[in-house]
């Protein structure tokens, strides 16, 4: 069985602020807001949710292969998948538009604010799952990436008759209700968690226990519940 992942790669900034937000935001200026925050810390790391998928099953001893679209300036990231064994000769780059990248401010009430650059990311919707050569044995997973990618991902594999695990995450305030029962229309595994999964359920119109019953098997994921 070949594993597929489809979904966002990513840089990630990832910052903290020693303070909290609120404090230096004046809620009767908030339509006129300039506000500067002085940081503590500042990370970089590689990512995105098939990234980061990606090595996960890595670590579990498979050799999945990403299918994504990255910038020119991935190269480095692309070695780094291959050292960890990840198949990247799924990965395609757009030389003239950068690698997808989010700027994460974190307060010291664990209040985030997030800036999101899609760049080359918004053309995985160009790539074909078809050229693949899949199976009936192979899964594919759909992760947060382009809108419109997910749901064309999904048809793909519906009309190849390949298997797919339907994840939006992050993309869920993004994605409108028809899309989101698109990609969980004929989905072996759907994924979410409970605030994603409410939302959901208020996008599509239906109940909680009607999304969970969408698929054979459905993890929804509770943070400190479970």
């Amino acid at each position: 069985m070949r594993s597929v992942v489809t979904g966002s790669l990513a840089y990630d900034y990832i910052m903290n602020f020693p303070g909290d937000f609120k404090d230096h935001i004046l809620e009767e200026k908030a339509h006129t807001l300039t506000v500067s925050f002085l940081l503590d810390s500042l990370r970089w790391s590689r990512g995105g949710v098939a990234g980061n998928i990606a090595y996960s099953l890595a670590l579990l001893g498979e050799r999945p292969l990403v299918f994504a679209t990255v910038g020119g300036d991935f190269e480095e990231y692309r070695e780094w998948m291959e050292s960890k064994g990840i198949d990247a000769s799924g990965i395609v780059e757009i030389e003239d538009d950068f690698t997808a990248s989010a700027f994460i401010n974190t307060d010291q009430a664990n209040n985030q604010i997030v800036a999101f650059y899609p760049g080359a990311m918004a053309q995985a919707k160009e790539l074909s799952i078809e050229e693949l050569g899949l199976s009936s044995d192979d899964l594919v997973i759909i992760s947060p990436t382009d809108p419109e990618a997910m749901t064309g991902y999904a048809e793909e594999c519906r009309s190849l008759g390949v298997p797919f695990l339907f994840d939006p995450g992050k993309q869920t305030p993004q994605l409108e209700g028809e899309q989101i029962l698109a990609g969980l229309e004929g989905a072996s595994v759907f994924i979410g968690n409970d605030y994603e999964l409410g939302m959901m359920s208020r996008k599509t119109g239906k109940s909680e226990e009607e999304l969970i019953a969408s698929a054979p098997l459905t993890v929804v994921t509770r943070g400190d519940e479970g």
